[in-house]
């Protein structure tokens, strides 16, 4: 019944179109790409198109009690939009404008529902440079990629979502708006509550603006690519590449299995016995052919046997497309499982020597690409869904991968977030004090724990 009064409560203040009950939508919104995270019923979707709007959906909830799960894209690989029973699903998808940009003060100030290749774009036709580049950046939100404080393929020179946030304009759960942050290139005017907020899966509140700071138009990058025959060749490489004191603009690493399932996909000239694949960019103009010779040097005294230098534009766009064809690649294999383990550089061959371990140890596939530059790696398990032996083995694999990453100082994500497919590690990771800390911040932004409520947390 509160349920009903809700829906009616909803379209007399935000109209017909803006709340949805039909059951083949709501079903099409259950879930984000996390397909082994369990998804709920959701009572009703509503498609605010302002701050406002979602001032009132959120007062409405609260007065019935009905929990909000935030949603933006649903590009997330953590569960964290996925529905629970009885839930409203709140959709930026209306809330898409980009509102400013200023090439004087170097900052776009934008909805959450902004597409991230979008404000990309839009920003490059006035010189100016927005860095976070999520694989899915031609699909994912700007709202979503703050919600998960997303990465990309060049967080090793410019960092994550979070280090381009600048200011927040948030509504809390019960209905009142409050802004973080600033404008400026600096302040630090008491607690940071736009770094709170960033990461915190919709769970302390639903974003409405952002500020974000923007850098000037990168020069073209140039790019190469060195094949080993071990794992442990490219990670070395990728290890000197890093202390040499160069810092390429992306440092991507695929190890043999990955790679060779790359191309059986589409033939790019890999050989069969490929060990790993180290790609490397510079975008530093006129000296981004320097480091890149620079890149390839160190390559071959470590050991590649192959070394690919791109000329100009158009050749490191050849040479990243291998990266770019790991998740199209992959699927043909069979289902995937996409962990998101981080451990220091120095860690990374002991990651992989572990991963491989436990591949046998399981019977399953475990392909690891990832962000070798940073440390952050995509173990990705592979195997039969129609086999639930299979499926239960990639299960305890995922999970042996994410304790193997705490084992060498590591963390169970370095950008896809929590959600509901890490909640039961994540009181490992941060101990019983933090945890402790952590459930009462949520309790002071959400006291009735109505915001996104079954995730991060057990």
């Amino acid at each position: 019944m509160s349920t009903d009064l809700l829906i009616g409560r909803l379209r007399a203040a935000l109209g017909e179109k803006a709340v949805v009950t039909d059951p083949d939508v709501l079903d099409s919104h259950r879930n984000d790409h996390a397909t082994f995270c369990e998804a709920g019923i959701p009572a009703v979707l509503v498609r605010p198109s302002s701050t406002a709007e979602v001032q009132e959906v959120l007062r409405a909830a609260g007065e019935y009690g009905v929990p909000v799960v935030p949603q933006g894209a649903r590009t997330g690989l953590s569960g964290a939009a996925n529905a629970l029973d009885g839930c409203l699903l709140l959709s930026t998808s209306r809330l898409n404008r980009i509102l400013e940009i200023s090439a004087e003060d170097q900052i776009a100030v934008v909805q959450p529902g902004v597409v991230n290749a979008e404000l990309s774009r839009a920003v490059l036709a006035q010189g100016l440079f927005y860095p976070p580049d999520p694989s899915s950046w031609e699909m994912s939100t700007i709202g979503g990629n703050i919600a998960t404080n997303a990465g990309g393929l060049c967080c090793v020179k410019y960092g994550v979502t979070g280090d381009f946030v600048r200011g927040l304009e948030v509504v809390l759960a019960s209905g009142e708006v409050v802004r973080t942050g600033r404008r400026t290139a600096k302040g630090v005017a008491g607690y940071d509550l736009t770094s709170l907020i960033v990461g915190s899966e919709g769970t302390l509140g639903v974003v409405t603006e952002a500020t974000l700071a923007l850098r000037p138009e990168p020069e073209a990058a140039l790019t190469a690519a060195a094949t080993f025959l071990s794992i442990e060749a490219g990670i070395a490489a990728a290890a000197a590449v890093m202390a040499s004191g160069l810092r390429p603009s992306l440092l991507e690493f695929l190890d043999g299995p990955t790679a060779r399932a790359i191309q059986n996909y589409r033939d790019m000239g890999l050989p069969a016995d490929v060990g790993s694949l180290l790609i490397a960019q510079s975008d530093r103009g006129p000296r981004a052919a320097e480091d890149v010779a620079a890149i390839a040097r160190i390559c071959t005294e470590y050991g590649a046997v192959e070394v690919a230098e791109a000329s100009d534009a158009e050749e490191s766009k050849m040479l990243l497309e291998a990266r770019r064809l790991v998740n199209p690649a992959l699927e043909p294999l069979g289902a995937t499982l996409i962990d998101d383990v981080a451990v220091p550089r120095s860690k990374l061959v002991a990651l992989l020597q572990g991963i491989a371990e436990i591949g046998t140890k399981y019977d399953v596939l475990i392909c690891c690409p990832g962000h070798v530059g940073d440390g952050n790696m995509h173990p990705t398990v592979v195997f039969d869904r129609d086999d639930p032996a299979a499926e239960a083995r990639a299960l305890e694999a995922f999970g042996a991968v994410m304790n193997l990453g705490l084992s060498l100082g590591g963390t169970i994500t370095g950008e896809h977030g929590i959600g509901k497919l890490k909640s039961r590690w994540l009181a490992q990771e941060l101990g019983p004090v933090g945890l402790v800390l952590q459930r009462q911040l949520k309790a002071i932004f959400d006291p009735a724990n109505l915001l996104n409520p079954d995730k991060l947390f057990l």
